[in-house]
C-alpha cells in the first residue's frame, strides 16, 4: 500500500472503504468479461471483468472523493483504478499524483479513462500534455496525447492557441512507432481537427506535413519505423478529417 502516500495519502477509513468496494466489484465480475477484455488487448492479470458502464454507476453513487480515489488506485486492481479516475476530485490532484498514475496505468483503457475522466479537468492538464509528450515511458507519453484528445473533445471553452501548440507536438512525435503512442497521437490530431474550421485547417496541414516527412524517411529507408508510424497517423487522420460528414459537423459547430 505504499502508493497510498502519493498525492497526500489516504487515511484508514478510505482504505477500508476501498477494500469493501473491491469486494463489491469482484462480485460483479465474470470470466467471460475478462476474456473479452483480453481480446481487446486489455491487461487482465489483476482484473475482475466488470464493465465501465457498471463502474460509472458505482461512481455516481460515490460522488467525488479524493482520498477514496487514492486508496482505490493503490490496490492495483484494474477496475479499482478505473473507478479511482471517476471519483477523484480534479482540484485536489497533484502533479506528483498525475506523474505516478500516468506511469502506472499499465493498460490502454486505464490510461484513456483516467485522462478523459480526471486529468483533462485538472488545472495541470495543459502543462502535463507538454511535459509528458517527450517522455520515454510509453504509458506516460500516451497519457500526454490521450489528455490532449480529451481536452479537444471536452473543454469547450478553451481557445485555439493551446491546441495549435499540441498540433506541433503531434508533428514532432509522429515518428514514435510504439503502438500506444502512435494511436494516441493520431487521436489527438483528429480530435483537435474536429473542434472548429480554423483548427480543422491546422490539423489537416499538420497531417500533410507528417505524411511528407514520413515519405521522405521512407525514401531513404523503407523499413524506417518512424516512416511507418507517421504514414499511418497522417493517412488515418486525413481520411476522417476530409470526410464530408466530418466537415458538415464542424461547420454546424463553428461560428
Amino acid at each position: 500500500m505504499e502508493a497510498l502516500d502519493r498525492g497526500g495519502g489516504a487515511g484508514r477509513e478510505a482504505v477500508a472503504r476501498a477494500e469493501a468496494l473491491l469486494r463489491r466489484i469482484e462480485a460483479l465480475g465474470s470470466e467471460e468479461a475478462r476474456a473479452g477484455m483480453a481480446r481487446y488487448g486489455i491487461r487482465t492479470d489483476d482484473a475482475f471483468g466488470v464493465s465501465v458502464y457498471e463502474l460509472r454507476r458505482i461512481a455516481r453513487e460515490l460522488g467525488s472523493d479524493h482520498e477514496l480515489a487514492l486508496a482505490l488506485w493503490a490496490t492495483g486492481n484494474h477496475e479499482a483504478r478505473l473507478l479511482a479516475g471517476m471519483v477523484d476530485d480534479p482540484a485536489l490532484v497533484t502533479a506528483e499524483q498525475m506523474d505516478a498514475w500516468a506511469a502506472e496505468s499499465g493498460s490502454w483503457d486505464v490510461c484513456d479513462q483516467v485522462t478523459s475522466n480526471l486529468f483533462d479537468k485538472t488545472p495541470l492538464a495543459w502543462e502535463k500534455v507538454d511535459e509528458w509528450s517527450a517522455a520515454g515511458d510509453e504509458w506516460v507519453k500516451r497519457a500526454a496525447f490521450a489528455t490532449a484528445a480529451a481536452l479537444a473533445a471536452q473543454d469547450k471553452a478553451a481557445a485555439d492557441e493551446p491546441f495549435l501548440r499540441i498540433l506541433e507536438l503531434c508533428r514532432r512525435e509522429a515518428g514514435d512507432d510504439r503502438n500506444y503512442v502512435t494511436k494516441a497521437v493520431n487521436w489527438a490530431l483528429r480530435n483537435i481537427g474536429k473542434r472548429n474550421l480554423r483548427l480543422h485547417a491546422a490539423a489537416v496541414a499538420t497531417a500533410e506535413a507528417i505524411l511528407a516527412e514520413a515519405e521522405t524517411r521512407a525514401a531513404a529507408d523503407r523499413r524506417d519505423p518512424a516512416a511507418r508510424s507517421g504514414r499511418w497517423i497522417a493517412r488515418d487522420a486525413l481520411r476522417e478529417l476530409r470526410r464530408e460528414s466530418t466537415l458538415e459537423r464542424i461547420r454546424r459547430r463553428s461560428p
